[in-house]
């Protein structure tokens, strides 16, 4: 068993390292360095260039100082990482009020395309969820707003049944959002349903090494999205920590695999 095991290991690392090596030609077809060094790159089709790294909402809200947790993202910005992500239920609203707190200083809102996450399925919590964003945020809209966590199948038929769709298109004519779009963490067939829903601006997804061989969001939605002219975006890169903690690969390594993608951006934590 041990020795399934480390075999397994090894090949896993071994797939890790050579996606780092082989960098996708069409990933990086529209990649063009930023402002102030990050690269960037288009967001589907709507016009929209972003950092190829997203700072994770959930992981700057782990951050236990105030302001470091302010610091880090001005340095962030500083560096040309301006993606940011978010959620409404993150650290039951923590994530968004410290964003909130950081973006409003010396202008950096206007620095930042934002991004949030919606969690609710019906017309009401919808527009309760986008009020409660922006007041923590502190800005009077959304650059994207996402529905979060479709991963169950009667998801993608509900957000749209019980309104919650309806409002969002309906925050987007009143421009307190700019696009549209939804993440998942389980099952391509629920994206690939959610896709059929809507014209989306993005889906968000998990994408690592070992995405090939369990449920492959990178062979059976990527390429889908991409020809809708969605902008997928990548999660999970290290599967919750795992493939660092097993040895399949470092850090770094399954940043540069997700990013040899044809994917818009990454969303990463950073607390330090």
């Amino acid at each position: 068993m041990s020795e399934a095991k480390n075999d397994r290991r090894d090949f896993l690392k071994m797939s890790a390292l050579a996606g780092a090596a082989s960098l996708s030609a069409k990933a990086f077809a529209e990649e063009e360095s930023g402002d102030q060094g990050l690269p960037k790159r288009q967001l589907g089709r709507t016009g929209e260039k972003v950092s190829i790294l997203c700072l994770g909402g959930w992981h700057i809200g782990s951050v236990k100082d105030e302001s470091e947790a302010i610091r880090i993202m001005h340095a962030a910005i500083d560096e040309g990482l301006t993606f940011f992500d978010n959620a409404w239920d993150y650290h039951e609203g923590g994530s968004e009020e410290i964003m909130g707190k950081a973006l409003a200083q010396d202008g950096k809102r206007d620095q930042v395309f934002l991004m949030t996450k919606n969690c609710n399925r019906d017309a009401k919590g919808t527009r309760q969820c986008l009020e409660d964003s922006l007041r923590r945020l502190k800005t009077d809209h959304l650059d994207l707003w996402q529905f979060h966590e479709i991963n169950y199948d009667n998801d993608p038929d509900w957000i749209v049944d019980e309104g919650a769709l309806a409002e969002a298109l309906k925050a987007q004519e009143e421009g307190k959002v700019r696009y549209i779009g939804f993440t998942g963490h389980k099952s391509p067939h629920i994206h690939l349903k959610m896709l059929e829903k809507h014209a989306w601006d993005t889906v968000q997804m998990p994408i690592n090494p070992c995405d090939y061989f369990y449920r492959s969001f990178l062979n059976e939605v990527v390429p889908r999205a991409n020809a809708r002219g969605v902008a997928p975006i990548g999660m999970k890169s290290l599967a919750g920590g795992r493939l660092a903690s097993e040895n399949v690969c470092t850090p770094s390594e399954a940043i540069r695999f997700a990013l040899s993608q044809p994917i818009s951006s990454l969303v990463t934590g950073i607390e330090s």
